[in-house]
């Protein structure tokens, strides 16, 4: 995960990788037959997924990610906080908005995923829905790992099941003209006319979302989106391309009591 703070507008952002390419199918096979074998604390009929679960709450992630935010927050003032993540990493973005929302309040944390697969039951899709009410979880047209792990209506609390709000990308191609379509789905987190209405079986189109590459690079490293909008901070890279970050950048704002 990647914590930085962002000056334009001004937030907090928490950035979770995503798949690697080359493991992606492996890993995207193991999740159709991963069980809901995990109580969430405090909330005795919300069962999540244990990988997703333990990678976030059982190793060091989750304290280092809540130290750099209150170093953020001393240098820079109480700002706003942005997670965000792709895949496995969509996964992990909502445990750690939803730990930031109960923490310190939701009116601070904004979810937005892509690409993200079930990672609870109804219950705590419902109580997700209450705690981290400023989400969007944006999906791809055929993307497969929206659709997993499966959701089976038939299990009631025992089957899997997103929490709301889903964003469903599609592109139409007319000559050479390419269109892309956002369908802002309801609040159900299971809407039959967005992603759940087609037969989702692309890895391809899990991979990219609005026409970037979201694989990441390598084992060690996130994938870096350079854009228009980085115009203004053209001095981050360096002749041979690499991208310089600070680690401890220089408070530049007028920094406000926690």
């Amino acid at each position: 995960a990647f914590v930085g703070v962002a000056p334009d507008p001004r937030s907090i952002i928490i950035a979770f990788r995503g798949t690697q390419e080359h493991s992606a199918s492996n890993w995207i096979e193991d999740l159709f037959w991963k069980q809901l074998d995990v109580t969430y604390p405090g909330m005795p009929d919300a069962m999540v997924h244990h990988g997703f679960y333990s990678a976030y709450y059982n190793t060091t992630l989750r304290h280092e990610i809540l130290k750099s935010v209150q170093w953020a927050w001393k240098t820079y003032g109480r700002l706003p906080i942005n997670v965000v993540g792709h895949s496995m990493g969509g996964a992990l973005a909502s445990f750690c908005a939803l730990d930031l929302s109960v923490k310190w309040g939701s009116h601070k944390v904004q979810l937005i995923t892509f690409g993200q697969p079930r990672v609870g039951n109804p219950a705590f899709a419902e109580y997700f829905n209450e705690q981290v009410p400023r989400t969007i979880r944006v999906t791809h047209e055929n993307d497969i790992v929206p659709h997993l792990p499966p959701y089976f209506y038939y299990l009631g609390e025992w089957t899997y099941h997103h929490f709301a709000r889903e964003v469903w990308l599609r592109e139409t191609i007319v000559g050479n003209v390419v269109t892309r379509n956002e369908t802002v789905c309801d609040c159900s987190g299971e809407d039959p006319t967005c992603s759940r209405s087609v037969y989702g079986r692309s890895v391809a189109d899990h991979l990219e979302y609005y026409g970037v590459n979201l694989h990441a690079d390598s084992r060690g490293t996130c994938q870096f989106v350079i854009g228009a909008s980085n115009s203004a901070y053209g001095d981050i890279l360096q002749f041979d391309g690499t991208i310089i970050l600070s680690r401890y950048p220089q408070k530049r704002y007028p920094v406000e009591s926690i």
